[in-house]
């Protein structure tokens, strides 16, 4: 007797799906690692994630939902402080392509992270809890 196709194709389907699983786990650790290193390379001179550690710009811990120019007692340019939204992946995708063009009168100066999936890579290293 031969199995049914539909039998089949769910009989893989749950075979692969673990491995499904694993393999889409190890893809989101190997972009948080990468945007780890870029952000290393891209942000870290002026920008930490913790808001222990003092930099230069405001700290990066939590940014995906916090108000715009909310960190206090850091030193917005009036734009920022100003701009009145919320940091959204897709508002922080603008800001790393050209922060001057999103938020003109700000005092960041224009650093263009213009690859989108260089871009995917520090969200998700962003997004990543701190303790």
């Amino acid at each position: 007797m031969t199995p049914h196709p539909l039998l089949l194709s769910s009989l893989f389907l749950l075979a692969t799906t673990p491995l499904a699983r694993a393999e889409q786990a190890l893809d989101e650790r190997i972009k948080i690692e990468a945007g780890g290193a870029f952000f290393a390379s891209e942000c870290q001179r002026c920008h930490s994630v913790t808001a222990d550690r003092q930099t230069y710009g405001p700290p990066l811990e939590n940014v995906i939902g916090r108000r715009a120019g909310s960190v206090p007692d850091y030193a917005y340019s009036p734009a920022l402080a100003q701009a009145g939204f919320t940091w959204t992946e897709g508002a922080l995708r603008a800001w790393m392509e050209d922060n001057q063009a999103f938020v003109p009168g700000t005092k960041m100066r224009h650093v263009g992270v213009t690859d989108p999936v260089v871009q995917a890579f520090i969200l998700a290293w962003l997004k990543q809890p701190r303790s």
